[in-house]
């Protein structure tokens, strides 16, 4: 499967030969992918440098001006480190801003834990005219980029290293909607990115003992589709959330909120608690985390004795 910031690039290039508003700026990265874009449409494409907080500036004056911005770069440096310009600059003002990162969580195992960000889609969301979209696979990024990018809202698009290589058709994606990936009766294990591929694995394990797991996976985290996370839980009556998040905000808490009222309900949640400081692969910190097929079938389990 093609990788997230290829389709990104890709992408671009076809938006930005059909509107001639788009303008694309980075943060001195992915200059290879982007040649098409820069190419095609040579004074549309700005590398501003290592200066997140003035790329955000420099959208809200391009949107302004009645352009529309999308602006690329890792993930803790275009959210955290830029928090107060995308909330000044694009939410006071109520400008529109389309913000594309990659680097999310832990995609930069090598690189240390200055590169590490679980606390962005809570900042996004705070925004109330904050959009935040977590694609797994490519034609999820393409479909809904299209389609929101000139919503007149902030849209945050978090792109993983990784995509959770299951193959969903065109017609499945419908933006703010969750796709109910396998249905089940005994379990709902609640997914989002690149977690997916764990999911799946953990259900078939789950199935060689005859435990019937139901696998909802949300692309959109805001906003939630609370009603399909809500009729399967009332259905199971037994639930784990299973995110590269942060523990204190994220997909467990909108899950837990779509739940409210429901009698009975047991859950588990799987989500990063706190900083890690470790180096090695993406499969090394996602263990390190907790994060892996194995730990959501004991999970499972364990829920299921009680």
């Amino acid at each position: 499967m093609k990788k997230l910031r290829k389709e990104f690039a890709d992408t671009m290039l076809e938006v930005g030969l059909l509107d001639p508003k788009l303008i694309v700026m980075v943060g001195d990265i992915s200059h290879g992918i982007l040649k098409p874009y820069a190419k095609a449409c040579p004074k549309r494409y700005y590398n501003v440098g290592i200066c997140e907080p003035t790329i955000v500036s420099m959208a809200a004056g391009l949107n302004h001006m009645g352009l529309i911005p999308v602006v690329h770069t890792i993930a803790p440096f275009i959210t955290e480190r830029s928090y107060e310009q995308i909330k000044l600059g694009f939410g006071y003002q109520k400008l529109d801003l389309n913000l594309i990162s990659v680097g999310g969580s832990f995609d930069y195992s090598k690189l240390g834990c200055s590169h590490h960000c679980y606390t962005d889609v809570s900042l996004i969301s705070h925004l109330n005219r904050g959009v935040v979209i977590i694609p797994g696979s490519p034609i999820e990024f393409n479909k809904i980029f299209k389609e929101i990018y000139k919503n007149n809202s902030i849209n945050y698009f978090r792109l993983p290293e990784k995509p959770h290589n299951v193959e969903f058709q065109s017609k499945d994606i419908i933006f703010g909607k969750g796709i109910k990936v396998k249905e089940g009766k005994d379990i709902t294990i609640s997914v989002i990115g690149s977690q997916l591929a764990n999911a799946v694995i953990a259900a078939e394990e789950l199935e060689k003992i005859n435990i019937s797991t139901e696998i909802l996976y949300f692309h959109t985290i805001k906003p939630f589709d609370g009603k399909i996370l809500r009729q399967s839980v009332m259905k199971t009556k037994r639930l784990i959330t299973v995110e590269e998040l942060s523990a204190h905000d994220g997909l467990f808490n909108l899950c837990l909120k779509a739940s409210i009222g429901i009698d009975g309900i047991q859950v588990e949640q799987m989500a990063v608690k706190d900083f890690l400081h470790s180096y090695g692969s993406y499969e090394d910190l996602c263990e390190k985390a907790g994060l892996t097929s194995e730990n959501i079938k004991k999970n499972a389990l364990k829920i299921l004795k009680k």
